[in-house]
């Protein structure tokens, strides 16, 4: 195997030397390349025309006529293949120009690389594919499919020892960025080809080494790089090189591997010696260790990509353990399938920071991370750091600082975090013992690029600046009042604090005053305290206790006059909008009160008026009766009350049929449609209901937002649901008049056949979106909700607002996939499953989002222009307890608060009059009790008000 393994090495030398000239030819007239193509084959075309026509000389008419008509069709044959080729060709130059104009806009789309990369290869551009690979490099971490064709594309065009070295340094540079055994594998039967050059032996060793020492240690992989350079060292051996390969045996069977039996078995069959003791206790002892690694690497084995979960555990297993290349050897191995997972990065790079602090491992690792995930605030600020504890150069720090800068993060904050990390850092360059000092500059040159950076590009993009608060220039402030001893610069720097709407905020002028307290003097103290008393609207109590507590201090009798004078005024004009707030609240509930008084006058005399339509209808019915086999009696339309269903008082008269039966005339009287909604629900009213039983509620479902007008539901939803499993039984709800109600209950024979069930949630059915939960008792669980989707941020995906209505959603698809891979889209509609112009869409990571961010925001879609941003619903708000408020001398008074549309109907006591006591207060059964059951509660203690007593209370001054 050493032998094939050296000669396959050495083989990609050799390919090339037949073709020297061709490739140079290649080299030379490269941007030519495409132009001569096309010409290639129109000449072989034109050079069978002369051939053809010699033979059609001599031939026959017969023959002559054969000679043309496949003259005439190789030629045209050739044209087709010259046309598509043409075609094909120039659409791909196309792309491939759209491609660099792409990226020339944004150099941070990694499919638009792979792409490019990809078009370029095909259609054989060597300088322009490899300028493509080393920008894409540069940018991102390259895979290890990537890697090993660019390096195979090299090999094969390796003429001499300085390609030679062009290979070595780029697989130098491909084992940099992931941990990949089959690179390493390439890399060392590649140094092979190289053994007689000067130093080949001790490079081929050097690789192999270096390879052991990154992937040995793993247990799936591993044993191939063991193997090949045992065979390496066997194929050249020799009585001095006999120690080597025993040394390579005994270091592999220290280390647990799978097949770790069949490489002992080797080595007693290799080995002329008997295998000394040492050796068998470290092979027993790496058996012991395989054995409790088995569950995890199975485990790994059986899960599909990316298996973060089972690595995760593995991880967590490996740093209970606490060998350090183990654990580095598992976080290598865990990325390059969640290479795009930052918290995987951030917990490797944590890892190293605190346990190993190697400089170059330390700096490679966080260096990765942010080629991998840009758009990760905390992976750049953590390299920064890393960058500063181990004592890199300035410049080389600002770069990078940079470069976070250009890397397009997600929200607005990460700006401001990014920017505190590096100005942090530029404040511990400074020494402050000095006046002045070029550090110093440089610190006070970057805050103010960092207030007109959040002022102008972020807020320009997010529309916000990332700091309402002004933790900038906090910093900033105190930085001049601690360090530098400059308190009128820290003043200059609050009063912009304060003018930028933070004047109200008592939290910021008591940051302010601490300050000064620290740094200033009282008199700029006593001053900010007395404008935060005036400009103070959310705690001014505790600002003018604040202030008090000052003066009781230090203040004169002056000051002491003064504080309380401006705390009273400020206290008594806070009080007075206090009550003038409740004023217009108390007002805004009376005239509720006053608009659902009306709502329910209006609703009994609809209750009277429906009884008495129902008596004359029961009346009619019976006379129908009656007269069915009597004789025929003209209906008089004037006499019709209207009905229900508001039918117009002139119905038509009764149609008549006449039949045959029995030698007898029966007169079949078909009423009106009032008469026939009666009917048919009068039989599904004889239909025996069922209880609902919840012992059933695991094997059962709730339908519901299904269209009213469905007159057989059963039937019309059976086959949805038989494909999910066996249906035991369709329960759909009617009114008692018969009317379907638009849900029902549906009850499978199996468990897991509800579960699939809940798939159909949202199908249309009649161009309704139908809703399917489990079903559940809301009264055993109140606190239970059915809700799909994440109501919290989720970076990858994106909420698009603006929509035209007529937009669908494989049009919208279409745009989203030039910006990324989609993984589902949703439009958002209203329960008749009308669109309401929003779409939710997941894409496959964060990168991508941000990127459809960043091309998608303010784009016109038929007129239309849309808003995109990042998936981040608002918190549900819960609705608030009632409060208790009183007015003054008067006595506790409950207050409820309703909606725009006045009080709901569950929040109306249920019991009827006739069971009340007159000694206790109804509770509605959701909320609290209406206003004049508690005045019924407290009778003993006051007489009964109505509510125009209760609104006088809470005006009365």
């Amino acid at each position: 195997m050493a032998t094939a393994a050296a000669s396959s090495a050495s083989e990609p030398e050799v390919e090339p030397q037949a073709r020297p000239e061709a490739e140079g030819e290649e080299d030379e007239a490269k941007p030519a390349g495409v132009q001569r193509k096309v010409p290639s084959r129109a000449g072989a075309a034109e050079a069978k025309g002369p051939g053809w026509d010699l033979q059609r000389e001599g031939a026959s008419e017969s023959d002559g006529d054969e000679e043309d008509a496949m003259a005439s069709s190789a030629e045209s044959s050739a044209g087709e293949d010259e046309w598509d080729y043409d075609e094909e060709e120039e659409k791909n130059q196309l792309e491939i120009e759209r491609l660099e104009e792409q990226l020339s806009i944004n150099g941070y789309d990694y499919n638009c690389h792979v792409e490019l990369i990809r078009l370029l290869r095909l259609e054989g551009e060597l300088s322009r594919v490899r300028a493509a690979r080393q920008k894409m490099s540069e940018l991102f971490p390259l895979t290890e499919e990537l890697w090993l064709e660019w390096l195979h594309d090299e090999i094969s065009m390796a003429m001499d020892g300085l390609d030679r070295e062009h290979v070595y340094e780029l697989f130098e540079r491909a084992v940099k960025d992931y941990i990949c055994p089959n690179i390493w594998l390439e890399y060392g039967q590649y140094s092979v080809g190289g053994i007689g050059q000067k130093g080949g032996l001790e490079k081929v060793r050097s690789v192999f080494e270096r390879a052991l020492s990154s992937v040995g240690l793993h247990m799936t992989k591993g044993l191939a790089i063991w193997e090949a350079y045992r065979e390496f060292e066997s194929a050249i051996v020799e009585a001095a090189r006999l120690e080597k390969v025993h040394s390579l045996f005994r270091r592999q069977l220290a280390i647990p591997l799978y097949e770790m039996e069949a490489t002992f078995a080797e080595y007693e069959e290799w080995s002329e010696e008997p295998i000394p003791e040492s050796v068998l206790q470290s092979y027993q002892k790496a058996l012991g260790q395989l054995e409790k690694y088995k569950p995890f690497e199975e485990a790994l084995l059986q899960a599909e990509a990316p298996r973060l979960a089972e690595y995760q555990a593995y991880i967590d297993f490996e740093m209970k353990i606490g060998d350090p290349a183990r654990v580095q050897l598992i976080f290598e191995r865990a990325l390059v399938e969640n290479c795009l997972v930052p918290d995987l990065w951030i917990r490797y790079s944590q890892y190293l920071d605190r346990q190993l602090k190697v400089k170059d491992l330390v700096l490679s690792v966080h260096s990765r991370a942010v080629r991998n995930c840009p758009w990760t605030v905390a992976l750049w600020s953590r390299y920064l750091l890393a960058m500063e504890r181990h004592g890199l150069d300035h410049q080389m720090i600002s770069a990078t600082f940079e470069n976070a800068l250009s890397a397009g993060f997600i929200q607005a904050t990460d700006y401001v975090e990014i920017w505190q990390v590096y100005l942090d850092y530029l404040r511990r360059r400074v020494d402050f013992r000095q006046d002045s000092s070029k550090e110093l500059e440089e610190l006070r040159s970057m805050f103010t690029r960092a207030l007109e950076y959040l002022q102008q590009e972020v807020e320009e993009r997010f529309s916000e600046s990332g700091d309402p608060s002004c933790l900038i220039m906090q910093s900033w402030a105190r930085v001049e009042a601690r360090l530098c001893n400059n308190m009128q610069r820290a003043r200059e720097l609050w009063d912009s604090i304060m003018t930028r709407g933070n004047a109200k905020y008592a939290h910021m002028w008591l940051e302010y005053y601490n300050l000064e307290r620290a740094h200033g003097d009282t008199q700029h103290c006593r001053k900010a305290l007395h404008r935060a008393v005036q400009c103070t609207s959310d705690y001014p109590e505790h600002v003018c206790e604040v202030l008090l507590t000052m003066e009781r201090t230090e203040g004169t009798l002056e000051d002491w006059d003064l504080a309380i004078q401006k705390t009273e005024t400020r206290l008594a004009r806070v009080n007075e909008q206090r009550m003038k707030a409740a004023e217009k609240e108390a007002a805004l509930v009376q005239q509720e009160e006053e608009k659902a008084e009306q709502r329910k006058k209006v609703r009994a005399e609809k209750k009277a008026l429906k009884k008495k339509t129902r008596g004359a209808s029961k009346r009619r019915a019976d006379e129908d009766e009656e007269n069915e086999w009597g004789e025929e009696e003209e209906e008089q339309p004037s006499k019709r009350r209207r009905t229900e269903n508001s039918l117009a008082s002139g119905a038509a008269s009764a149609m008549k049929e006449e039949t045959e039966l029995s030698g007898k005339c029966l007169t079949i009287d078909v009423g009106p449609p009032s008469k026939q909604k009666e009917k048919a629900a009068s039989l599904k009213r004889d239909l025996p209901k069922v209880a609902h039983d919840s012992s059933k509620d695991s094997v059962t479902v709730f339908v519901s937002n299904l269209p009213y007008s469905i007159e057989e539901p059963e039937v019309k939803l059976r086959p949805l649901f038989e494909a999910c499993g066996e249906v035991v039984q369709i329960r759909p709800i009617f009114s008692n008049r018969g009317d379907f109600r638009g849900y029902c209950y549906v009850e499978f024979k199996e468990e897991t056949s509800a579960r699939q069930a809940l798939e159909l949630d949202r199908k249309s059915v009649e161009g309704r979106p139908m809703f399917v939960s489990p079903c559940v008792d809301k009264s055993k669980n109140p606190d239970f909700k059915v809700f799909r989707y994440s109501t919290t941020l989720e970076k990858h995906k994106l909420f698009i607002s603006g929509l035209p209505f007529s937009c669908t959603k494989e049009e919208l698809e279409d745009i989203c996939k030039a910006h990324g891979t989609v993984k589902d889209l949703r439009l958002v509609t209203n329960r008749a499953g009308k669109p309401k112009g929003l779409a939710y869409v997941e894409y496959e990571n964060e990168s991508q989002a941000s990127q459809a961010v960043m091309k998608m925001d303010g784009m016109a879609i038929r007129e239309n222009v849309i808003k995109v941003a990042i998936s981040n619903p608002p918190q549900r708000k819960v609705p608030e307890k009632p409060e208790v408020r009183t007015a003054p001398g008067a006595p506790m008074v409950p207050r409820q608060m309703y909606g725009a549309r006045g009080k709901g109907r569950t929040q109306l006591s249920l019991l009827p009059r006739a069971l009340q006591r007159q000694g206790a207060a109804p509770q509605a059964e959701n909320g609290p009790a209406p206003g004049p059951a508690v005045t019924a509660a407290v009778a003993t203690e006051a007489p009964k008000m109505s509510n125009a007593d209760f609104a006088k209370l809470l005006l009365r001054k």
